[in-house]
């Protein structure tokens, strides 16, 4: 898959993940109790053959920058090309207000790309997608521009983008809001042009003073560019709010979301951590989990995702709840529907409950 690349935004817009994203990007999440939510997109890229791969930065880019590194837990550290981390370059030192004026940031790396096209993403999607389908796709079609989107229309946002497909195909469309979307797609915003079509069209938006890519290209070029949707209907979850998460995170107790999530030929790359395996006391009990190395359960766990490190102590009661790396829970408290973000320590005696429609969140590093 030399002739693609791949370039993927975390930018700042709205979030409603509350304390989850105070201190981070919403692509650096922990999710699925050891990877971060861009770890989905960027291995569905190095599955692809993808070598370059280019991730434009904005906001609260820290915890992102720890994670990703250099690149090497996903075979992208490379003298030439591999990860390569884009600061936020805005014109005029201003804040970065779409992906036209994030790419008008770094049209230098544009230049510098050695492959012939592009795949944009966005870096808050869970999926595994075969990439290289979509591309050989893209190929075939003659498309200038492919979209990913998808037929499943159900919890979508005010700011989703839909689009009309005719018998084709073909895009003849872009909408959004939209109160009715039965027989609309989806965006997933993932799309593959050429190199030479994206610089071309940076240019010609940035020359208007024209910054979203969405009015800009996908809706003023509608009639002048041959768009094609490609209609993934394989899972997919843009992880916006912190109930999103939750619900997100819970469906994978279902084992056929799982193995379509963790597919064995399409693995998930993260950063590595050597923990030793989960210690689970005689008297202790977990059931319907999902745990990663290194935890030590005394207490009760039920329904409940467990990141690396997580203690739950002898006469704890967790159920239904997401507790991130390094979480402790001391003895007799009590935990429902809470998502504790990582190096949260629970005190004893503690009881703390949500519920299903509003999960309790507790902020990173927090002693309650």
């Amino acid at each position: 898959m030399n002739g693609l690349h791949g370039i993927i935004f975390s930018l700042e817009k709205f979030s409603g993940l509350r304390e989850l994203a105070d201190n981070r990007m919403p692509a650096s999440i922990p999710f699925a109790g050891r990877y971060r939510i861009v770890d989905f997109i960027l291995s569905s890229m190095v599955n692809a053959g993808i070598t370059d791969v280019g991730v434009v930065l904005q906001g609260n880019y820290q915890s992102l920058l720890d994670h990703l590194g250099s690149g090497k837990d996903w075979d992208l550290s490379r003298k030439h090309g591999g990860l390569r981390l884009l600061p936020p370059f805005a014109r005029g030192g201003a804040q970065v207000h779409g992906r036209i004026e994030a790419l008008a940031g770094v049209r230098s790396y544009l230049e510098s790309i050695r492959q012939d096209h592009v795949v944009l993403a966005e870096s808050d999607l869970v999926i595994n997608i075969p990439l290289q389908d979509v591309y050989e796709s893209h190929l075939s079609s003659g498309a200038d521009i492919t979209a990913v989107c998808t037929s499943n229309v159900e919890d979508c946002c005010e700011d989703t983008t839909f689009y009309k497909l005719n018998e084709n195909g073909r895009v003849t469309a872009t909408l959004t809001p939209l109160r009715n979307p039965a027989g609309y797609h989806r965006s997933l915003e993932i799309y593959i042009l050429s190199k030479q079509l994206l610089i071309d069209l940076v240019d010609e938006c940035i020359s208007q003073d024209l910054t979203s890519w969405r009015s800009a290209v996908l809706q003023g070029k509608v009639d002048k560019l041959n768009i094609a949707g490609y209609v993934w209907d394989g899972y997919a979850a843009q992880i916006r709010s912190l109930k999103e998460y939750y619900d997100r995170s819970m469906e994978l107790m279902n084992a056929s979301i799982r193995r379509e999530v963790f597919h064995p030929q399409r693995p998930i790359l993260t950063k590595e951590r050597n923990d030793a395996s989960t210690y689970i006391d005689p008297d202790g009990s977990c059931i319907g989990c999902l745990v990663a190395d290194g935890c030590t359960i005394e207490g009760s766990v039920e329904n409940s995702i467990l990141f690396r490190g997580v203690s739950v102590a002898r006469g704890a009661q967790v159920k239904n709840c997401i507790l991130m790396q390094d979480v402790t829970v001391s003895r007799d408290a009590v935990l429902h529907h809470v998502v504790a973000d990582k190096n949260v320590e629970i005190m004893e005696s503690r009881t703390l409950i949500g519920n299903d429609a509003y999960p309790m969140a507790i902020a990173k590093g927090s002693k309650i």
